[in-house]
Order: C-alpha cells, then structure tokens, then sequence
C-alpha cells in the first residue's frame, strides 16, 4: 500500500471520526459504561497519545541508515473488536475530563505532527525500508506503523460508536 493511500486512509477515518464527535456534549464524551471501560473523551485521548507516540517512533526509525528486510505485518486483525487488546501504558488516557473543543485542537495537533513527519520524508520508499520496535507488535516496517495509525482509529471509531448507541 503506497504513502499516498494510505494519507487517504488517514484522512477518510480521521473526518469520520470528527463527524461522530461533532456536536457531543460533555457529558456524553465523558460518560463511561462502567469503571473498567474508557469515556468517548478517553478514547481520543489514547488515539492522540498513540498518534504521538507513532510520531517519535517513525522520527527514531527514519534515523536508521541501514535497510530493513522485515515482512509486512498483517494487520487487519485491529479491526476485530472481539479480540480485546490492551494498550500499554504509556499509551493509556487518564482521567482527565475534557471538553468537545479541547479534544478536537488535540486530534487536530497531534494529526498535524503526524503529517510534518510524513511531508518531510523525501523518499517515500524510505518507509517500507526501515523498521523501528513497536511495544505490542515488536519490528515493524515505518509504512506498518503508519497504516495501522488508521485501522487503530477505525477500531476504536467502532467503540465509540458502541459506547454512543448504549448512550441512547
């Protein structure tokens, strides 16, 4: 998959998103199901906190002068919400209560690094050719990294909207 679809991807997932938040009051974005289960607004919080991280991962990895030769990842399995995963720590949102505003400057902020990171990558080619050690997932391509950027939203969009039929 080229650099190019995938920025589609990026994009078509990420406007969707913005629409299901679209006109969310407060207390919908940070009512959660249960006390083991995350807000609507902690939901972003770990998909901007991923995407930042997925920044400094790909900055590292770009760093590298030697070429990889690592298979491509399947991993449309993100998809699957009946198999539960856990984020890793440093991955978790917090507790903080955030507003509709402040959540999308957030999105909006850390999707605008993600993009900086990308633009500046003279050849895009670099990107199927370095690798750099992902917590859950271990090596895998910087195009990897990428594309599950939007398959990571796209589960969680599904969540969100579970979490907002529930609401209803």
């Amino acid at each position: 998959m080229e650099l190019q679809e995938i920025n589609q991807k990026l994009k078509e997932t990420r406007d969707e998103l913005l629409g299901i938040l679209n006109g969310m009051s407060g207390d919908q974005l940070n009512k959660r199901k249960d006390s083991n289960s995350w807000s609507i607004s902690q939901i972003c919080q770990h998909l901007i906190k991923t995407e930042e991280l997925y920044v400094l991962a790909i900055k590292k990895g770009l760093k590298s002068k030697e070429d990889s030769f690592i298979e491509n990842k399947p991993l449309e399995f993100l998809l699957d919400r009946s198999k539960k995963l856990e984020a890793p720590d440093i991955a978790k949102p917090t507790d903080e209560i955030l507003e509709y505003q402040e959540i999308i400057e957030k999105l909006n902020n850390s999707r605008e690094k993600l993009n900086e990171i990308l633009n500046t990558v003279e050849d895009p080619s670099l990107l199927s050719r370095r690798h750099f050690i992902h917590p859950v997932f271990k090596e895998m391509l910087l195009i990897e990294w990428v594309r599950s950027l939007y398959l990571h939203e796209q589960r969680h969009i599904k969540q969100i909207n579970e979490i907002k039929d529930g609401c209803k």
